[in-house]
């Protein structure tokens, strides 16, 4: 007769993740990947400031979408004063093939995060902020009274900030949606990601009409109620759509009648993660941004290095 185990062993499954829905490569060769090009070799130049964030963001228990997502410009961004902060904890409920953001049961809200976030932007002098969030899907409203806490938090000690929100799907829950609309954000930021054909393979517990009825209703309530709010939306590039397909959502976002528009190249975090099938040029980028203003888009951030926040406080066009 065998000894139990000192403990037991409990299989954790992950809040509304499958095992078969996790993402994978889709081919055997998925380990090797084209050489990354010289435009997206990044000098790393650190200065006071980043140190500083670092270490401020440490004392109020933050958590960034920088440092979580290994975004590349996060010394550039950081050293300029600027930083995304990631609310509701670092854990996320959904296990996206291209994000870096850890996958598992997530610990419970923080009820003085709104409050540490709007000490943070004082203490940096913020002009613009922007608050994103892991998905919450364990959340009966998928933590959309608590990214409108933040933002009420946030204008109450920042009366001058300008306030942008980035934030999941709520899995179709419209009222959600409201929640976070009602407590009137400056930008409404939510990211297709992807063309259609990958979305189950990049976003497999996202739906794209559902992403299109997002920013279609977002827009709505700034047209009757918000006129000065912009709604926003980026996708990635490098996971093996052609150009026809992004000129086809670029459009479909257009369409919802959102003003801003980011597009940026997809760079894999870990070997664990989807691969990269195209390095998109500068070049492509460039035409791409032509095509998208055509379109009638306030304002459009291409480049082999965008993402959806850097650079975000110009992304707010005056009305």
């Amino acid at each position: 007769m065998t000894s139990p185990p000192d403990k037991a062993y409990i299989p954790l499954r992950v809040v509304g993740v499958d095992s078969d829905q996790l993402a994978r490569p889709r081919d055997p060769h998925w380990k090797d990947q084209p050489d990354r090009p010289e435009w997206l070799r990044i000098r790393l130049q650190t200065s006071e400031s980043f140190g500083e964030i670092k270490g401020m963001m440490g004392q109020l228990k933050l958590h960034t979408v920088c440092e979580e997502a290994r975004c590349p410009n996060i010394y550039e961004c950081w050293s300029d004063g600027t930083a995304t902060f990631m609310v509701m904890g670092d854990t996320c409920t959904r296990a996206c093939g291209f994000c870096n953001v850890k996958t598992g049961r997530p610990e419970a809200l923080d009820g003085h995060e709104p409050q540490h976030v709007a000490e943070a932007v004082q203490q940096m002098g913020l002009g613009h902020a922007v608050i994103t969030s892991v998905d919450r899907d364990d959340l009966p409203d998928g933590g959309a009274k608590h990214i409108a806490d933040t933002i009420v938090a946030v204008r109450s000690l920042n009366p001058d900030t300008k306030i942008e929100v980035l934030i999941p799907d709520f899995q179709g829950d419209w009222a959600a949606l409201q929640v976070v609309l009602e407590a009137r954000p400056d930008v409404l930021n939510h990211n297709t990601e992807t063309v259609p054909r990958l979305y189950h393979r990049v976003r497999n517990r996202a739906d794209y009409q559902q992403t299109l009825e997002l920013l279609r209703r977002s827009h709505d309530f700034r047209r009757l109620h918000a006129p000065k709010m912009l709604t926003k939306s980026g996708i990635m590039l490098g996971l093996g759509e052609s150009s026809e397909e992004v000129q086809q959502t670029i459009l479909d976002i257009r369409a919802q009648g959102t003003d801003v528009l980011t597009m940026g190249q997809y760079m894999r975090p870990t070997m664990k993660h989807l691969p990269v099938e195209r390095y998109w040029t500068p070049e492509a980028f460039n035409e791409l941004k032509d095509f998208a203003l055509e379109q009638g888009f306030r304002f459009v951030e291409s480049g082999p290095l965008v993402r959806s926040s850097y650079h975000a406080k110009r992304h707010r066009v005056e009305s």
